[in-house]
């Protein structure tokens, strides 16, 4: 017998296997609703003391949203969808370039694509799992070393433990990567371009709508998610090498973007001065995570640890959805880690591959670095104006999701 969300019910299993997931954002709740399905001993290890709220909005498209219909979310996504109205394009001075519908802009199709709040999803996925697993909050992987029957884990708040297998999704900076394959930058793709999140009072009436100014290189936007008090902004600049000097601190990050917009017109230096006084305040450097291998032994990675797409994709917890369900399938299907690793590989890079091309292939031209290329941009916006809806981008619904292999672990389900 085959349930609504794939899964055949009335399998024999076998004793269970452990898996720690490092990472509790996206991808590791994700994961750990699919393993633990599959009859695994699931823990999850966060060190964040809670699933964090709010968050700026992301996407979720495609084959992702088929995810989370099998997980039994997606109505609950569907009342959280923030239903942006209107996209506004302005250029240097503050006049209007073009008006239209988001979905013009990025590729997400209307009335079946998603956009929520960050915490919404992260909620979401920790409420349909959070009795089922075992999570570890305030506390973080330390130290593991592999050996031929595990993973031994010594974790930062002192606990020792044993599993059979690891799995990092633990994002883009991922710890777990780092330990196994050594530093960030061998897998970094810079892409030119760094940004600051941020929230700061609505002071500009805007509703259920984005802003965004831009000049070649330079871009600041507001996002109104709803009639809030409070917008998300946002401000980028093109930058051909990565600061990693201010990479790990706030006053050189916020040095850096007030001289990057210190002679920006608008309302960008009511942003910057914002921006100062931020206890919010998330800084990165636009980049893509590009790998040989997910996978060493019995440690894998998922999500944003094996294949940031970038923010300029719309695409990260699209595939940090998407990866978990085949990575879990994988496992699922073979017994053997090795095997469920490679399969894993196997059923996922193509897709992995599609949605980062999105970068060159047309996929960041919101933010132009030349006068030429921002001319260009703004004639196709006023294009689209009065163009048809758009329809899906072949890269979001690329990938086939697999039917959820009868579990081969643990209690029958």
């Amino acid at each position: 017998m085959t349930t609504s969300d794939g899964l055949t019910t009335g399998v024999r299993a076998r004793a269970k296997r452990s898996v720690l997931i490092s990472g509790a954002s996206i991808a590791g709740p994700a994961l750990a609703y699919w393993l633990h399905r599959s009859g695994f001993a699931v823990t999850v290890v966060e060190k964040a003391g809670a699933p964090r709220a709010g968050g700026y909005p992301i996407d979720i498209r495609g084959t992702a949203i088929e995810v989370v219909r099998r997980m039994g979310i997606l109505p609950r996504l569907r009342d959280a969808h923030i239903d942006s109205r209107r996209c506004t394009f302005l250029d240097a001075d503050g006049a209007t370039v073009a008006a239209l519908s988001p979905r013009a802009v990025d590729g997400g199709v209307g009335g079946r694509d998603l956009e929520v709040r960050r915490g919404d999803l992260a909620a979401a996925l920790h409420e349909v799992v959070r009795d089922d697993v075992e999570f570890l909050l305030d506390d973080s992987v330390d130290t593991f070393d592999q050996s031929g029957h595990g993973v031994d884990v010594t974790f930062r708040g002192g606990g020792h433990r044993t599993f059979d297998l690891v799995i990092g999704a633990d994002g883009m900076h991922s710890y777990t990567r780092e330990s196994l394959f050594g530093p960030e930058g061998r897998f970094h793709r810079h892409l030119g371009y760094c940004f600051a999140l941020f929230t700061m009072p609505n002071t500009f009436g805007l509703s259920h709508e984005l802003v965004l100014w831009n000049t070649p290189g330079r871009a600041a936007a507001l996002y109104a998610v709803g009639d809030d008090d409070e917008l998300h902004a946002f401000l980028t600049f093109h930058r051909p090498e990565p600061p990693l000097a201010a990479s790990r601190n706030p006053d050189a990050q916020r040095d850096l973007v007030a001289a990057a917009f210190a002679d920006a017109g608008w309302e960008v230096p009511r942003l910057v001065d914002a921006l100062r006084d931020a206890d919010d305040l998330f800084f990165d450097m636009a980049g893509q995570i590009r790998m040989p291998r997910w996978s060493q032994g019995r440690v894998a990675l998922v999500g944003d640890a094996a294949y940031a797409p970038s923010f300029l994709t719309g695409q990260g917890s699209s595939l940090a959805l998407a990866g978990a369900y085949v990575l879990a399938d994988s496992l699922a299907t073979h017994r053997e880690h090795t095997a469920a690793f490679a399969a894993y590989e196997r059923g996922l890079r193509e897709f992995v591959a599609m949605n980062q091309a999105l970068v060159d292939n047309g996929g960041a031209t919101l933010f132009p670095t030349t006068a030429r290329a921002l001319e260009q941009r703004d004639t196709m916006l006023r294009g689209l104006v009065t163009l048809p809806a758009a329809t899906a981008r072949p890269a979001h619904s690329a990938l086939t999701l697999p039917a959820f292999t009868p579990p081969l672990l643990g209690d029958t389900v």
